[in-house]
């Protein structure tokens, strides 16, 4: 069983960090740093993965965070696909889309060897 502790961040960088520290802790050199890498690190895993706090993280993680999540990769432009992103923006300003809370879910969820359990 792993957990992931809500407490110990309140942003997608401390999210990263605390992902790192719990399932890259034999791999100092190695740190997940963006969505395709911690999905990546996941097919490595097996077992459970209970999410404490997930309240917090939901808010922390939410519509406000992955505004600015998708502003910052507009702003950055290459080597991002900005159509895809202004896309993604849109969607969420209208009500649709996931927020960053959500696409971690998700990832996780995408992985049947890891059974996820929002506390």
């Amino acid at each position: 069983m792993t957990v992931i502790n809500g407490s110990h961040f309140s942003n997608l960088a401390g999210f990263y960090e605390e992902v790192s520290n719990i399932l890259m802790n034999a791999e100092d050199d190695w740190k997940v740093g963006t969505l395709d890498g911690f999905d990546d690190i996941l097919y490595g895993f097996q077992g459970e993965i209970i999410w404490k706090e997930s309240q917090k993280s939901k808010e922390d993680l939410g519509f406000e965070a992955t505004k600015e999540f998708y502003e910052n990769k507009i702003r950055q432009g290459k080597p991002f696909n900005i159509k895809l992103i202004q896309q993604k923006l849109d969607q969420l300003l209208d009500g649709n889309g996931q927020t960053l809370f959500e696409i971690l879910v998700e990832i996780i969820e995408s992985h049947k060897n890891i059974k996820l359990i929002l506390d």
